[in-house]
């Protein structure tokens, strides 16, 4: 089974991410990694991120951010699901 991997920067816990990233850490479908720093010190200034399978997720607060990885997640196996289709189709 797929477990998405979610990455967070140390640097960005004053947004409110290590709430965020403590929550995801309780569930065992998720990979959670945090980092010192993960190299995106704009994202990183400005909003709440993670990398959610090497992709910026960001949000306005980190709430937010919580929603929007799990519809990354979401659409990522979306994305799988359709590509195993059309493979098993040719």
């Amino acid at each position: 089974m797929f477990k998405p991997m979610i990455e967070f920067c140390a640097s960005n816990m004053h947004h409110g991410t290590d709430k965020i990233m403590k929550l995801l850490q309780e569930d065992d479908r998720y990979e959670v990694i945090e980092y010192g720093c993960l190299g995106n010190c704009g994202e990183c200034y400005l909003n709440p991120f993670a990398l959610v399978d090497g992709t910026i997720v960001s949000a306005e607060t980190a709430d937010e951010l919580y929603d929007n990885i799990l519809k990354a997640i979401d659409k990522q196996h979306a994305d799988r699901d359709a590509l195993d289709k059309l493979l098993d189709d040719l």
